[in-house]
């Protein structure tokens, strides 16, 4: 006899009696299980003990506890100076932490050194490892590999570098400074090279042709610096690479990679005695020579509109003046004042009137470039090539407006707590700290330079970032520069022309 199948009243009503027993079951467990929650304003994570309870680790300290009105705390940093027989000037701290040394060497014999012959010291720079002691690019950077070891450089308009990163075991340290000596103070210029790095530099000049940004660029030093040695571009033109020659890639060696015209930095785990030895045999195998004169002032601007043809929707917009040199007192009341200006992105004035308020660009920003002589300051957009007129009007009312009033106290504190906020950031890894010694080398500046700066930008006031603002930026010196399609200018319409215009009755 088959069984009766069951309703569907039945069959719901079996289904809610499952559920109900599934759900106490549930419940029970979860009963058996559950700990007291932690107050909220504490963070905690459980942890067992040996009885197999659950008990509350010691609570950390929250975001909120944090006294944001004091600046974090400081690395203090044993900076040691000294200047080798030859007359190399070394900056050195020991730091023990990581088994590495990173090494920076810096030349006065940047573009500014140029002369006539301009792409010279960026030739001499990039050849530097392309053979030296009879070994090739690729044997030079095999060695390199072989030992762990990194080797670095690059050329601007002020300095050039070249740079080292090592392990400190005696067996890797040695091999690594001895070929980092050689390719440094004894390097070939094999023609070959020679000629495969001037046509790459000749093709990266026909690039640049292509690159508004990078037109824009040389327009604006061009324009701020006529007749001056940072005037002309780092990578050359055309006809003067034309002119180079391996001979006078050695010479301006000879002359600008000198012991006399070098900074050593040096920052790891050494001691006193292993930097002096060191210091003493790079210093003894590079070129005999004094230290390059310092580059000269540039002569006083006045304003002017560059503009640059270039076929495109978009134009960009770079105006600028001259700004100070790397020992000025105004230094770091500039500094602070760019940041709130334009200098630290969204948050700052320019962005705010620019991007928020007018959709006029995606990006502004403002620069203060110190150099060995008076460098530049700049603020750098792109628009819409209509919109020019207006973005220009805008610049030049938020600059004006800061240089007459200055910063108000709110944008001052909040500058201030993130430049010393991000400070620390500078002095995280050995080579940030040897890029700040070498910094602090090259411009002379005082062994205690960054406890200088971060004092300076405590006890500094809106007034003084306002004064110095408007002694040092003047606005009968300031340079446009331009780079995008024609400008429309709007030509106002004669009587007759617009007689002529009517319809005739």
């Amino acid at each position: 006899m088959s069984a009766k199948p069951l309703s569907p009243l039945r069959w719901l009503a079996a289904l809610a009696v499952l559920a109900l027993i599934i759900g106490v079951l549930l419940n029970k467990t979860s009963d058996n299980r559950k700990t007291p929650e932690a107050p909220a304003e504490v963070i905690s994570t459980p942890a067992v003990d040996n009885h197999n309870e659950l008990i509350p680790l010691p609570p950390l300290t929250a975001l909120q506890q944090i006294d944001l009105d004091k600046a974090p705390a400081r690395r203090t940093l044993d900076l040691q100076h000294w200047v080798t027989e030859e007359g190399a000037r070394v900056y050195f701290m020991q730091a023990a932490e990581v088994p590495m040394l990173d090494l920076q060497l810096l030349f006065a014999a940047g573009a500014s050194r140029d002369g006539d012959n301009s792409g010279l010291a960026s030739m001499t720079n990039a050849m530097l490892n392309e053979g030296a002691g009879g070994k090739d690019a690729g044997e030079i950077a095999a060695g390199f590999e072989q030992l762990g070891a990194e080797f670095s450089n690059s050329s601007h308009r002020d300095m050039a570098l070249v740079g080292l990163r090592s392990l400190t075991a005696s067996d890797k340290l040695d091999s690594a400074l001895g070929l980092f000596t050689q390719v440094i103070s004894k390097p070939d210029f094999p023609a070959d090279a020679f000629e495969r790095l001037r046509n790459q530099m000749l093709a990266s000049l026909q690039f640049r042709l292509q690159n508004p940004g990078a037109l824009g660029s040389e327009a604006f030093w061009s324009a701020l610096y006529p007749q001056h040695p940072y005037g002309s571009l780092p990578q050359g033109q055309p006809d003067t690479l034309q002119n180079l020659s391996p001979d006078a890639l050695r010479a301006f060696h000879q002359r600008h990679y000198s012991a006399g015209n070098a900074v050593i930095a040096m920052v790891g785990d050494i001691d006193r005695q292993q930097a002096e030895r060191i210091a003493a045999r790079l210093s003894r195998q590079l070129p005999a020579g004094p230290a390059a004169p310092e580059v000269v002032a540039p002569a006083a601007l006045e304003a002017q509109h560059v503009h640059v043809e270039f076929n495109s929707q978009q134009t960009h917009i770079l105006l600028g003046q001259h700004g100070i040199n790397r020992h000025d007192d105004d230094y770091t009341a500039l500094f602070v004042g760019n940041q709130i200006l334009g200098g630290s992105g969204f948050g700052s004035r320019l962005m705010e009137e620019i991007r928020e308020k007018r959709g006029l660009s995606y990006s502004v920003s403002s620069s203060l470039v110190p150099m060995q002589a008076t460098g530049p300051y700049m603020i750098s957009m792109q628009t819409r090539s209509d919109q020019v007129p207006l973005a220009l009007e805008v610049i030049n009312q938020v600059l004006d407006e800061f240089i007459a009033n200055g910063p108000t106290d709110t944008e001052l504190i909040r500058s201030k707590r993130q430049i010393l906020g991000e400070f620390p950031l500078s002095t995280a890894s050995n080579s940030a700290i040897v890029s700040q010694l070498g910094m602090i080398g090259f411009y002379n500046l005082p062994l205690n330079h960054l406890q200088l700066f971060l004092d300076q930008v405590e006890k500094l006031s809106a007034e003084q970032i306002r004064d110095a603002f408007a002694r040092r930026l003047p606005a009968d010196q300031r340079v446009v520069v331009t780079v995008g399609p024609t400008p429309v200018e709007e030509v106002p319409e004669t009587e007759d022309a617009a007689a002529a215009a009517e319809p005739e009755a």
